[in-house]
């Protein structure tokens, strides 16, 4: 048995596709930290979905509290703006489970409608279904991730279907939040200037632009490659900052 394990915060505009795409599931622990919109009513409207709040504590951390709370030992970790698809929850239900093995999914990002098929957005896999008893995720701030020192991994082929911003708002509130998550995590450890921080910017935008081939995606490809960009400038500015 799986236990699915949702990390939320105003998340209510997106909570119901996730919700509606793992129904088939016994068990979704929702772990709310602090939404002030319909998260939690939405949540509540599902038999298989069990509530908990929780102060913000980095996202690592959360994850591995989520997982805690669950019944079952297997894992499948996902986020708000993320779907299982249906092939994902077929692909799964005909699976043999090892506990020694972290499985990989593949994961398809979508802007404005479209599949992003560059930009450093594709190919993306995530390790996201994994034995509790065997690994958890890494207790960091952001850019958490499922360790997999001493066990095997396996890929699996159907897909998690991610929207990770629908509106140039959400492009900003989430550049503001990882960025901040990212100089806290590495203040005092990795060094940073405004030369820095303007230089990596310039290169994370030519990289997805030209090299992961973003300018092949019309103008999607354009905002997602400065969107890119304009998050690398801002994690190395407030780098810089808690440095000094």
């Amino acid at each position: 048995m799986i236990t699915v394990c949702i990390l939320a915060k105003n998340s209510a505009q997106t909570l119901e596709r996730t919700l509606d795409s793992v129904r088939s599931f016994s068990e979704v622990i929702l772990l709310d930290n602090g939404s002030t919109d319909e998260t939690l009513s939405i949540a509540r409207r599902y038999a298989n979905v069990k509530v908990v709040q929780h102060s913000f504590i980095g996202f690592g951390s959360l994850r591995n509290k989520a997982a805690q709370l669950a019944s079952h030992d297997w894992i499948l970790a996902l986020d708000t703006d993320e779907v299982c698809s249906p092939a994902l929850l077929t692909e799964l239900s005909a699976l043999t489970l090892d506990p020694q093995i972290v499985y990989s999914i593949p994961r398809h990002n979508f802007y404005n409608g479209k599949h992003i098929k560059g930009c450093g957005w594709f190919p993306d896999r995530v390790f996201r279904l994994y034995h509790r008893k065997m690994t958890h995720y890494s207790p960091v701030e952001v850019h958490e991730a499922v360790i997999t020192d001493g066990l095997s991994t396996r890929p699996l082929h159907s897909p998690i279907l991610h929207t990770p911003f629908r509106s140039t708002a959400e492009f900003l509130s989430k550049m503001q939040l990882y960025s901040t998550l990212f100089a806290q995590q590495h203040a005092r450890k990795r060094s940073s200037s405004l030369l820095k921080a303007f230089f990596r910017s310039l290169y994370t935008f030519f990289r997805c632009y030209f090299f992961q081939r973003g300018f092949l995606l019309g103008r999607e490809g354009f905002i997602v490659s400065l969107y890119n960009s304009n998050s690398t400038f801002y994690k190395y500015l407030k780098l810089w900052e808690k440095n000094h």
